[in-house]
């Protein structure tokens, strides 16, 4: 993020745009100096996320932004967030802006300004490190938020804002990374870096550490590649921590699909991302500390690329995972179950309250749901109940799907205790019954995040690209957690 926010209660005097909501009936606020017929006339109506740009009133320098908020009783914070986000991109090219945007709700203003801020900071984010021509990047490097009133609250909301904007940027920008420039090693450095910066305890397994822990979900996945695996575990310890929470992310690099080779189309191109599960939970343990969350984190990043080559793992081997459990594998481009496997065992070891997992996971799960949103199976409703109310306060959208015990079978093997892939149907329901297996009694949830981790344009506070989605849903998960009950 290199957009700067502040508090004032009063448009600054120099200022490059001032973002004026307009409500879709109502009156006009000050400043637009136009009425209700005459923005009509414009094709203004204050529809959710309608722009219009005015020039500068009489004797001012400031060109006028008007946004959109629909009628003010339907509006909400996700609305919100991408009112803000519209706001912000039609004053990209300025250098600095000014908006009332925090004050147009009811109530407190502390949830809308994060918002607000999180709409603004994730519309103007772009991965640009490796183009020699910057001019897509945002001129838009100061925000001031106007409040004449509830200023304390306007600047916590901001700072929460800052907080959880700044880490899915920092999710956006590892998944987006080539993986030539990011590998395994890499991103455990990175990981480490950032537990240094945020009070977090960090520690980086390597090959030999991870073969004496029996974890052989991840050496076999990793054992074509010339790279080799890396398994960080980050723990937030919090002064009289109300829960304990274990989050798992898988962090495969690059999937080439190993023997089962990905055809070579568009998908195969963005298995750079297949890591975005790992870089959200990074993220997330990265913001605990700004944002005083109370509740005990222990993460576990599970990192390597999967490629083929003479070594690699071949269709009819057999692994023993950390559990003990045998895995036969029949597919090796079902490999992410496999390294998650070794998480969820080491978490569920620890006897945590919950425990979740994130994972570009299944195409299943993505020809079911599409882009918008992300599937979740849980074996505990209490869980499944707590993410739901993050993902309405987030709009990182979840649907359950069913964990479907009798498919179970599906996954039976002639020669182990289990194999990789359950047959050409329900695959995102028998990946979610193969990682149940891991997790023994420990409420536990997992999210299928294939087919919202990119976006194929701007859209709201989704930008063209690695979404970092899941990065904010699991923040306002640890934040709000309380120990859900054993059972379903």
């Amino acid at each position: 993020m290199h957009t700067a926010f502040s508090v004032s209660k009063s448009i600054p005097a120099k200022v490059a745009a001032i973002v004026i909501p307009v409500a879709a009936s109502g009156p006009v606020p000050g400043g637009v100096g136009l009425n209700r017929a005459q923005l009509s006339a414009l094709g203004f109506e204050g529809r959710a996320s309608q722009t219009q740009t005015l020039p500068p009133a009489a004797g001012k320098t400031a060109v006028r932004v008007l946004v959109g908020i629909g009628e003010v009783r339907n509006l909400d914070t996700s609305a919100l967030r991408n009112v803000a986000a519209t706001a912000a991109r039609a004053c990209a090219r300025y250098e600095s802006m000014a908006t009332t945007l925090p004050g147009v709700m009811r109530g407190s203003a502390k949830v809308p300004t994060q918002a607000v801020v999180e709409g603004i900071a994730l519309a103007l984010h772009r991965w640009v490190a490796l183009k020699n021509d910057k001019s897509g990047l945002s001129k838009l490097t100061s925000v001031t938020l106007v409040s004449a009133e509830k200023t304390a609250e306007v600047q916590a909301g901001m700072l929460m804002g800052i907080a959880t904007s700044t880490a899915v940027c920092t999710a956006r920008d590892f998944a987006n990374t080539p993986p030539s420039h990011l590998t395994a090693r890499q991103f455990a450095e990175h990981a480490v870096a950032i537990a240094n910066a945020s009070g977090l305890e960090a520690t980086v397994y390597n090959k030999d550490q991870l073969i004496a822990m029996g974890c052989g979900g991840l050496v076999g996945v990793n054992a074509g590649s010339t790279e080799p695996p890396r398994m960080v575990k980050l723990v937030y310890k919090p002064t009289a921590a109300k829960g304990k929470v274990v989050l798992v992310g898988k962090g495969v690099m690059y999937d080439s699909g190993g023997i089962s080779l990905k055809p070579s189309d568009g998908m195969h191109a963005m298995m750079k991302m297949d890591m975005s599960g790992a870089a959200a939970v990074l993220a997330t343990m990265g913001a605990l500390r700004a944002l005083k969350v109370k509740t005990q984190v222990t993460a576990y990043l599970m990192c390597t690329d999967n490629m083929p080559s003479g070594s690699a793992l071949k269709l009819g081997d057999v692994l023993t995972m950390r559990n003990k459990k045998t895995v036969e594998i029949h597919n090796t481009d079902a490999e992410g179950r496999l390294i998650l496997a070794d998480g969820l065992s080491l978490g569920a070891e620890s006897k945590p309250d919950a425990m979740i997992d994130i994972a570009t996971l299944t195409g299943a799960c993505l020809g079911a749901l599409g882009k918008k949103m992300a599937g979740v199976f849980s074996n505990n409703s209490g869980v499944v109940s707590q993410l739901m109310d993050s993902s309405s306060r987030t709009d990182e959208l979840l649907w359950e799907l069913p964990l479907f015990h009798d498919y179970r079978r599906l996954l039976d093997s002639n020669v182990a205790d289990m194999r990789n892939i359950g047959g050409p149907y329900a695959g995102a329901t028998t990946a979610a019954l193969f990682l149940h297996e891991f997790v023994g009694t420990t409420p536990w949830a997992h999210l299928d995040i294939a087919g919202p981790m990119d976006a194929d344009g701007d859209d709201g506070w989704l930008n063209r690209g690695a979404t970092a989605y899941g990065t904010r849903l699991l923040i306002d998960f640890c934040a709000n957690f309380t120990k859900p009950a054993k059972k379903k």
